[in-house]
């Protein structure tokens, strides 16, 4: 084809000229123009071939959920070293124009990090201890409080006999806090590798995150490819540091309006009490379900009176449904509205993927995802111009 084209290219400027045609000159050009031309067409793919593409994809995806899933121990720690290192993002860009050295930001923003980690985890060391020692006697007690609420629950089929033998009597079930404590204790090691990876992944990656920025910008080709990919970077930051430290001071009131709530039901350990609110609000749904059961257990052990008991787990609800559905709404304003759908079920996936970490970094990695879509896929915002 390409040769039947310079043929009849060269034949046309032949012809075209000033000096008279020859035989040749003409024969040329109508052989050209005789010869057949060469159409191309479109491969029109049948079912079998969408289905193969399809399943390609589909073998892919199982491949790549099997390695985030067996890769969980280096996964986790790095994933969430990443998510607080870009919400502390642009703290360490304040910093860096103040003057001070990038690298001297990562360690004062990681080892500020690890003091707070330290100072809860101590704080909390006393309730848990006492919790742990009193827990052949909380559990006992639990069986006989709440014995009286069961039995009236008639298709639960549930008597004090079943309490008393079988596998779910008490006995049994103190007999199974050794293997209880033994799977903790081999979990620990992992834990403490974990935490390691943690720390050092946070300090590095606040470390060189300028020079990995520029890393991925220029991994682009075009202008418009990495404006793009400063758009998304930049929203990214953006949303994660805004919604982080706006939904800290939110559940931070929370867990002092839990404190009160527990200290005035005649709880124990109400400052245990309002640290587990502050940091279950971070976990959407799950969270809150989990908390109000918790906080309505602990009122039935401690009041005599059902309605009595009660009452700090219908307090701590709907001071939570205040804060979730009135003040956050109105602080976060229509910029981070995700679909409760999505996010639920994005809970549920990384929980069973990751555990309760993967169910803290749900919303975050949600918010990702939808950040990089509201950046790349939606065309009527209003784009900004590099400068020429």
């Amino acid at each position: 084809m390409g040769i039947a084209n310079g043929i009849r290219k060269q034949a046309g400027k032949i012809t075209m000229g000033e000096r008279p045609v020859s035989a040749w000159a003409e024969k040329l050009s109508q052989d050209a123009e005789e010869m057949p031309q060469a159409q191309t067409h479109r491969a029109e793919k049948d079912g079998l071939d969408i289905t193969m593409a399809w399943a390609v994809i589909g073998i892919f995806a199982v491949l790549a959920l099997s390695a985030i899933y067996m890769m969980s121990l280096i996964l986790v720690p790095v994933t969430l070293a990443v998510v607080v290192g870009m919400i502390l993002g642009l703290l360490a860009e304040k910093l860096s124009r103040l003057g001070v050295p990038r690298i001297t930001n990562a360690v004062i923003l990681s080892t500020g990090v690890a003091l707070v980690i330290i100072l809860v985890a101590n704080s909390l060391a006393g309730p848990l201890t006492t919790l742990a020692n009193e827990g052949p006697a909380f559990v006992e007690k639990t069986f006989n409080r709440l014995m009286p609420y069961l039995e009236r629950i008639r298709w639960l089929h549930i008597t004090p006999e079943t309490f008393r033998g079988g596998p779910m009597s008490s006995e049994k079930l103190l007999e199974n806090t050794g293997n209880v404590l033994h799977l903790i204790s081999a979990n620990l090691t992992p834990a403490l590798i974990q935490a390691l990876i943690f720390f050092a992944a946070l300090l590095l990656f606040l470390a060189g995150r300028v020079s990995l920025r520029r890393s991925i910008i220029m991994v682009f080709r075009t202008r418009s490819q990495r404006l793009a990919a400063i758009r998304v970077i930049n929203g990214v930051e953006q949303v994660l540091g805004f919604y982080f430290a706006t939904a800290s001071l939110v559940y931070a009131c929370l867990g002092v309006m839990m404190m009160v709530i527990a200290y005035l039901g005649g709880l124990s350990a109400p400052v245990l009490w309002g640290f587990f609110a502050f940091l279950s609000s971070f976990i959407p749904y799950l969270g809150i379900a989990s908390m109000t059961l918790a906080v309505a257990i602990a009122g039935i052990l401690t009041h005599d009176g059902l309605v009595v008991g009660l009452m700090p787990a219908a307090a701590f609800f709907i001071v939570h449904l205040v804060m979730e559905n009135l003040v956050f709404p109105a602080v976060m304003g229509k910029r981070l509205e995700i679909n409760p759908f999505v996010v639920f079920l994005a809970i549920l996936f990384w929980t069973w993927m990751w555990g309760a970490v993967g169910a803290m970094l749900a919303l975050p990695l949600s918010l990702i995802v939808m950040t990089i879509v509201d950046e790349l896929f939606i065309e009527e915002r209003l784009q900004p111009q590099l400068p020429k």
